[in-house]
């Protein structure tokens, strides 16, 4: 598995015991929780302060040709160790760079942060929309188990008021945070989570074998077959990993799933399921699975070796289910 510091999948060990790998942890009531005043997160209205703020001093104070100060000094964290690629100054500017993708539920662009004269690095800045303009698709099955403490939240999520529409964005962005911190901790194939700021996650940016260019989706590859073989193999000690802390998925395909040196990357977790405390946590596994195993067996995998019904019963037994 991963030597965490490093920005290649292709050297992946992990030097934790597997004891300590497959330790279950809490549930989302246990991850924080945001901060909350009036219609926006508390969180979401200091970054917008500080949009403003660096708007405002842009031309006085600045690097050249950048948009912000850094933000990492203001938002939560990415796990420890940290890669040695990631810049943590608080010197350190951000560049927009351009978009990389645009969704229903978030936007992605490139983002360069980097020291005036000094060290840099490439990120995904992952933006979810705001509440006015947000549409999470199917949300309500997802955000089972994610039980926010005050009655007033829940009720407004659940009316899908204003307030409420923007809680659940801001649900997303934490969950998916907490997910990918453990899942990287653990040793699990995903981007390094560097921080998240209100709704915006920082993201390890995944090259691809053209430095200039990301690194492809499953879903462009037609692999040889013992390319296929392996990247199932892969693809089943993920889940496995995802299994053994309670986590499915949740919208796993070939075209959420990166390849790079060889090596399988999973992204786009803001729907990832809690399998024990979501009442559909295993229907959610097992439809992950159906979906995967489709492709790599319209690919040529073999069917007893893509059984999807024999995965998903060892995956809810690794699960505890």
């Amino acid at each position: 598995m991963r030597k965490h510091g490093s920005n290649d999948f292709s050297d992946l060990t992990d030097d934790a015991p597997r004891s300590t790998r497959m330790r279950r942890r809490g549930g989302f009531d246990d991850d924080p929780q945001p901060t909350r005043s009036g219609r926006l997160t508390e969180a979401e209205r200091a970054r917008l302060a500080r949009v403003r703020d660096d708007a405002y001093t842009k031309s006085q104070e600045l690097p050249p040709g950048t948009d912000r100060w850094s933000t990492w000094g203001d938002a939560d964290q990415g796990p420890a160790p940290r890669p040695e690629w990631l810049v943590t100054d608080l010197a350190a500017a951000d560049t927009e760079l351009g978009v990389l993708k645009t969704g229903k539920e978030a936007d992605v662009f490139l983002l360069e942060r980097a020291v005036p004269g000094g060290a840099s690095c490439v990120l995904a800045a992952k933006r979810y929309r705001s509440g006015e303009h947000r549409l999470f698709h199917r949300d309500a099955g997802y955000l089972e188990g994610r039980r926010v403490r005050r009655s007033r939240e829940m009720r407004a999520m659940g009316n899908r008021s204003s307030f409420g529409r923007n809680l659940i964005a801001e649900q997303w962005a934490v969950a998916e945070f907490a997910a990918l911190s453990r899942l990287w901790t653990a040793g699990a194939p995903v981007p390094y989570p560097v921080q998240r700021d209100g709704t915006e996650l920082l993201l390890e940016y995944l090259r691809g074998d053209d430095p200039d260019s990301a690194a492809p989706r499953l879903a462009q590859l037609r692999p040889a077959a013992d390319d296929l073989r392996d990247l199932w193999e892969q693809m089943v000690h993920a889940l496995e990993l995802f299994a053994s802390l309670g986590l499915a998925h949740g919208d796993l395909s070939a075209y959420n799933t990166l390849v790079r040196g060889g090596e399988l990357v999973l992204i786009d977790l803001p729907q990832v399921v809690d399998v024990i405390a979501n009442p559909g946590g295993p229907d959610f596994l097992a439809r992950d699975v159906a979906n995967i195993a489709s492709w790599f067996r319209s690919r040529g995998l073999p069917e007893d070796i893509g059984d999807p019904g024999a995965l998903t019963a060892r995956l809810l037994t690794a699960a505890g289910i």
